[in-house]
């Protein structure tokens, strides 16, 4: 859309261009409404205003403000680099963690494959081959935890004729997601979660740095189109995707309304590093707070690339490690009994060719 007006075409005409081309059959549809409202007298940011739940507050109040500025189209620049910016960040983020997530998913179901399955099967032949004699100790436990994997994640129930059914484990596992859910819909639920994520021991840091991003991305992108400083206070609050954030930054809102500076309850906030907190009081003292809070934030999207990267070459070892760990231990702990069995075998037949002689 930013291309088109910016091309000369009036807005009309670039929406139903838009509407001709794009495959979403949700999107296709609002794009229409959008120039049939535009066609009908509203303006563009009242039209957008009638679809909430596509185009959020920060989008209707920069078109607004280019609106009364006579620069749509740069204000629609805006608004499509911030959106593929705060993209990019995210798909780094969730193409770092596919890797090690389907890596631990894969190996979750194998080794529950093996313990629920495979290993009690072992049981019933090493009983039958030691004839009664006790099986060496590790074995004996490896044993009783895939015992217990078994009882509690698969049962069989007569009443269901055989038919596996989940057990406690899976069932309490997804009583506590729910139970996740809607505890993160109340207030207090809600803050204990985001105030988690922040302090969490090798996530928390990451989860840190794209929230600040995500602040001074979204209010620079906001003051240097036009939006004035409470208004856009509002709705980066409103857009922070955190409560421990958006607090924050409720107090910011206070403050300036109250005439004072931004720096203040940043830094009360305990949220924002103290690099933060000088750029935006050198941004502030200077008049140039929406470059520097640009600058800001292109710094923590490439501090939140290199953290992602650091995690996730750290995490492909450690899980090599422990997959190696888990699957060894079962095959060593079903290997010891045969090293027992083969011991008593060579044991029997010297005392035979003794005997024998």
């Amino acid at each position: 859309l930013a291309t088109l007006v910016d091309a000369g075409l009036p807005l009309v005409r670039s929406m139903r261009v838009l509407e001709k081309q794009e495959r979403n059959p949700v999107l296709k549809k609002t794009i229409g409404d959008l120039a049939l409202a535009i066609e009908g007298g509203s303006t563009f940011s009242e039209a957008l205003g009638q679809h909430p739940k596509i185009f959020n507050k920060l989008y209707v109040n920069m078109v607004k403000a280019g609106e009364r500025g006579g620069g749509l189209e740069v204000v629609l620049n805006r608004l499509a680099e911030f959106q593929e910016k705060a993209q990019k960040i995210k798909g780094k983020v969730i193409a770092a963690m596919f890797y090690p997530a389907a890596v631990m998913t894969v190996a979750v179901v194998i080794l529950g494959v093996l313990m629920v399955f495979a290993v009690p099967k072992f049981k019933e032949i090493f009983a039958d081959m030691l004839e009664g004699e006790d099986m060496p100790g590790f074995t004996q436990m490896v044993l009783a935890i895939s015992d217990t994997m078994k009882n509690y994640t698969i049962v069989f129930p007569e009443w269901a004729g055989g038919f596996p059914l989940p057990g406690p484990v899976p069932i309490g596992i997804v009583v506590f997601f729910i139970v996740f859910k809607l505890a993160g819909k109340s207030k207090l639920g809600r803050r204990l979660i985001d105030k988690g994520k922040l302090k969490m021991p090798v996530l928390g840091p990451v989860f840190s740095k794209v929230a600040i991003s995500r602040f001074t991305r979204t209010l620079g992108t906001l003051v240097s189109s036009g939006v004035p400083i409470l208004q856009a206070l509002t709705i980066v609050r409103e857009t922070s995707g955190n409560v421990i954030v958006a607090n924050a930054v409720n107090k910011v809102h206070e403050s300036v309304k109250e005439g004072e500076t931004i720096t203040l309850p940043l830094e009360q906030s305990n949220v924002f590093p103290p690099m933060v907190i000088s750029m935006v009081d050198v941004g502030e003292q200077t008049g140039a707070l929406p470059e520097m809070l640009m600058k800001i934030a292109d710094t923590f999207d490439d501090e939140v690339d290199n953290a992602v990267s650091a995690m996730t070459s750290l995490l492909e070892p450690i899980m090599i490690v422990f997959l190696a760990v888990i699957v060894g231990s079962i095959v060593i702990a079903l290997f010891l009994p045969l090293i027992k069995l083969i011991e008593g075998v060579d044991a029997s037949g010297k005392q035979g060719v003794d005997g024998g002689d």
